[in-house]
């Protein structure tokens, strides 16, 4: 996890999402149209690929940007109720106005780092108020070397690189996540960029959500996370950035954006 602007234990990474425009190429064009600023971290708005427009928006952040403070190793929250508010943003990063939550529906630090809220709008009335659609979540397992754009709502910023590769265990502090993708140099991600969409830049879609980077060189530490192979052998990469994959998320959600963890497919940790 990345310092805090304001957050528990002193980490808190931020998410912001981006819409996508397809260009006369295979590649699209990622903005910050979508991307959402939490009081402490950064979101996206969110879509199954199931989900239609009278469904209830979605927002996508890190499981350490929970208003109530970060799960503590082993916990999964769901179905909590929620007014956390956030602010929508254009494709320049402008504020477009605010929507807020109904429901915690999914938070955990276990295996992943992630909370999606439920809001109190759908996306066909979001996109009529504000012109803003949402993100797409994929459904598979992002590709090592494939080119991918990490958009902060929080510092209205994007960031640019590959995926480097993928981290068997990822441990930081009491915690660890499984098969993380680890980012190229280009990502030098900085606090406040916790929750933000990880794009595909080819598909557009996204494959994962920004949550922590090796600060300081320090070994399985507080905001130095390291890396722990299927041998036990622990490696770190200084200054290197890490996201959680969101792949198997949709596999989670029954039609109307009703979360259910008993779904076939559905592999996120349950309380």
């Amino acid at each position: 996890m990345k310092k805090p602007l304001i957050g528990a234990l002193g980490t808190v990474l931020l998410a912001g999402t981006a819409l996508v425009t397809a260009t006369p190429a295979s590649a699209v064009t990622v903005n910050l149209a979508g991307t959402v600023a939490l009081s402490n971290c950064s979101g996206s708005l969110i879509r199954m690929p199931g989900s239609v427009d009278t469904d209830p928006g979605l927002i996508l952040t890190n499981g350490h940007c929970l208003e109530t403070g970060m799960p503590s190793a082993g916990q999964v929250i769901t179905d909590k109720a929620s007014t956390r508010s956030f602010t929508l943003l254009s494709g320049s990063g402008s504020s477009l106005g605010t929507v807020r939550a109904n429901r915690v529906l999914y938070s955990t630090m276990t295996d992943t780092d992630v909370t999606i809220y439920r809001l109190s709008t759908t996306y066909a009335s979001i996109k009529k108020t504000y012109g803003i659609s949402p993100l797409t979540m994929s459904t598979t397992h992002p590709v090592a070397g494939s080119a991918i754009k990490v958009p902060s709502g929080y510092w209205k910023t994007i960031y640019s690189c590959n995926v480097d590769g993928f981290a068997y265990q990822l441990k930081e502090g009491g915690w660890t996540f499984k098969d993380s993708v680890r980012y190229t140099s280009g990502c030098n991600i900085i606090g406040g960029t916790s929750g933000s969409p990880v794009v595909d830049v080819n598909s557009g879609q996204v494959v994962a959500v920004n949550n922590t980077m090796n600060e300081d060189g320090q070994t399985c530490t507080l905001n130095n996370p390291c890396e722990v192979d299927q041998n036990g052998v622990v490696t770190i990469h200084p200054n290197i950035g890490y996201a959680q994959e969101t792949y198997t998320i949709p596999n989670c959600f029954a039609p109307g954006n009703v979360l259910d963890l008993t779904r076939a497919g559905c592999v996120l940790p349950r309380p």
